[in-house]
């Protein structure tokens, strides 16, 4: 091998350790920072609150204002019916959003469990963490790390979830992290020509849950911090148990399986002899290709302000919408019987206030929590934790995130993959937790 071949390599070596290192670091390690425990990431989120004080809800209304001009702009509205009714949710949005920023408007919408919820405890952390995160997702896929681990996890993924063995890093991204930029991972490695449509929506809709930090929300509301460990881990099996019996039915398994319109498919290859050898090679072949760091942290860093910029609007909108019917209507009141029947045949207590609590996580994935906060069954509390969270679809955030992203899913397909997994979710989750602190 030649000097400049021998530099080459090292020098891609290099790369990739401390690249990659940094993203693992940022992504899923937690540091203790005063009396917060959270990945750096989220400290860093913090970080930046504290720094624009007064000035952050008017950043924040910037970006809302901001994604509610840019369709019209563009005329990105005319592309199809669904784009022109999100534009004029977005106006709906902003005029939310400019409520709560002048903070006008009548009581009942003003309380802190509906507009200045979404907008204080959603939007202003979606709103700083996506292009923040965007910046160190640079080092986390752009430099063969997503490579390198896919080869050595192919044997698992594949088979299990049928997604790619590069899939791992995105798969735990989006579960530990945060939906938001689990998303913003996936659509960029999906028009990268890394995934298929159905890879792509599978991983969106099968890991992009609720952080973790917003796990110890749930668990605070509902009392269950003395079990944490047993929270957490449950989560985290019944969410991958339950999508890898979703990508085998429809309609997850009947999305398109083909590489995104105009890019460069670049499919995982089967490997079948010296595995850490081939993870290096692709790992390498990665990074022969990959651009400049500042360039690549520009590149991701304008994709997340432009994802934000779709998105909370959105969230403001139909967010708000959502948690106004949870509030004020009996429309989650009916569609709570629809479950009553898997709650009562796994034996929770009250199979219909747990049937009640599920229902309106379509609306706020926090909103399970707060209708079951008051049982006495920790049984039940459990599962309504666990299943709020392995639904994983709920129309205050994750759907408008979704939707902004190029990824083959409908509103009919996600309302449909919500129901899937709660029905599925309660029927694994409920046996368990008998077992675990039931017994």
């Amino acid at each position: 091998m030649s000097d400049n071949a021998t530099a080459g390599r090292t020098t891609g070596a290099w790369r990739l350790a401390v690249y990659g290192g940094i993203g693992i670091f940022m992504f899923f390690v937690p540091i203790t920072v005063g009396t917060q425990n959270a990945i750096p990431l989220d400290h860093l989120v913090t970080l930046l609150k504290t720094a624009l004080g007064p000035a952050l809800p008017y950043v924040i209304w910037l970006i809302i204002a901001a994604g509610t001009v840019l369709p019209f702009a563009t005329g990105s509205w005319r592309q199809s019916r669904v784009k022109l009714v999100f534009a004029l949710l977005n106006i709906v949005g902003l005029a939310v959003a400019s409520m709560v920023v002048l903070g006008i408007g009548p009581d009942w919408f003003m309380g802190e469990d509906l507009a200045p919820f979404l907008f204080n405890a959603v939007a202003v952390n979606v709103g700083l963490l996506v292009p923040v995160g965007a910046v160190f997702l640079a080092m986390l896929v752009g430099y063969g790390l997503m490579e390198f681990v896919g080869v050595l996890l192919q044997r698992v993924m594949r088979p299990v979830w049928r997604t790619p063995g590069r899939s791992a890093v995105d798969a735990a991204a989006s579960f530990v992290g945060s939906y938001s930029l689990g998303l913003l991972i996936t659509d960029r490695v999906y028009r990268s020509g890394r995934y298929t449509g159905r890879e792509s929506a599978i991983i969106a809709v099968g890991f992009s849950t609720v952080s973790v930090t917003f796990m110890v929300v749930i668990a605070n509301t509902l009392d269950l911090m003395d079990i944490w460990l047993t929270y957490f881990f449950l989560t985290f099996f019944v969410t991958y148990a339950v999508t890898a019996i979703l990508v085998r039915i429809p309609p997850l398994s009947r999305v398109p399986d083909d590489t995104f319109p105009g890019a460069d498919p670049r499919p995982e290859e089967e490997i079948t002899g010296n595995r850490l050898g081939h993870a290096w090679e692709e790992a390498a072949r990665t990074l022969r290709a990959a651009p400049s760091l500042p360039r690549n942290v520009w590149v991701n860093f304008t994709d997340g302000l432009r994802m934000s910029m779709s998105i909370l609007p959105s969230i403001m909108s139909v967010g708000t919408i959502g948690l106004v019917l949870a509030h004020s209507t009996p429309v989650f009141d009916l569609l709570a019987y629809v479950f009553v029947p898997f709650t009562w045949v796994v034996g929770l207590s009250d199979p219909v206030l747990a049937a009640k609590a599920l229902s309106v996580g379509i609306a706020e994935v926090f909103l399970p929590a707060t209708v079951a906060a008051g049982s006495e069954d920790l049984v039940l509390r459990l599962v309504v934790g666990v299943v709020s969270v392995s639904a994983i679809v709920f129309f205050s955030a994750l759907v408008p995130c979704v939707l902004a992203t190029r990824i083959p899913l409908t509103v009919g397909k996600l309302v449909v993959i919500w129901f899937q997994r709660v029905v599925l979710s309660v029927l694994v989750a409920g046996p368990l937790a008998y077992l675990l602190v039931g017994l």
